[in-house]
């Protein structure tokens, strides 16, 4: 096993990890209520695509995580690459930032671009609406309360308490996968839809 990195303080923990959570939580919330008319001079849906790559970068270092950590049992390994994922979900988190800041909304099937849904172009997407609404509300949902769970998990390793690391990694790193995969496919069904 490896040496734990921190000293064990779970009030001080308790209380950084739900601070930053709802810190994150809140600026997500703000998003929705604010845009900043910024020209900067490319589209700014690449923040998206950026978005899009780095979950799906995510994704992989996740599976190579796990696999060191089961398979190889390579706890160095392991640490290594979850540092990197939580890297990767901070990049993630500043780009999605800037990207609700600075595009407008985009509306799943809206053709001609004008924000609203005829009902021809409801006929036209169909049933895909449905599947990308469902992607899309599953994703937020558990984007939103993965976070803890995630520092949490991560704190349990960092102090050596490799048990509770354990058990809570069971439920963290599958909604934590989840989240990293459904993001690109809710992307690449939305992106024909950005003006």
């Amino acid at each position: 096993m490896l040496k734990p990195l921190l000293k064990k303080n779970d009030s001080l923990a308790r209380f950084i990890i739900g601070f930053f959570s709802l810190i994150v939580f809140c600026l997500i919330v703000f998003l929705n209520k604010f845009k900043l008319n910024l020209d900067l001079g490319f589209n700014v849906h690449l923040f998206a695509k950026f978005n899009c790559f780095v979950n799906l970068l995510t994704s992989l270092v996740l599976c190579f995580a796990l696999y060191a950590v089961l398979v190889v049992k390579n706890y160095s390994l392991h640490r290594a690459l979850m540092f990197f994922a939580l890297f990767l979900s901070l990049l993630f988190l500043l780009s999605y930032v800037a990207h609700h800041l600075l595009s407008n909304e985009s509306k799943f099937g809206d053709i001609d671009g004008d924000g609203l849904l005829s009902i021809s172009e409801l006929k036209a997407i169909g049933g895909l609406r449905f599947a990308y609404l469902f992607l899309l509300i599953t994703h937020i949902f558990l984007a939103t309360l993965i976070l803890p769970f995630i520092l949490f998990t991560s704190y349990a390793a960092l102090i050596g308490d490799f048990d509770k690391h354990k058990r809570i990694a069971k439920y963290t790193w599958p909604l934590w996968f989840y989240v990293t995969i459904t993001g690109p496919i809710v992307y690449y069904m939305i992106s024909p839809y950005y003006r």
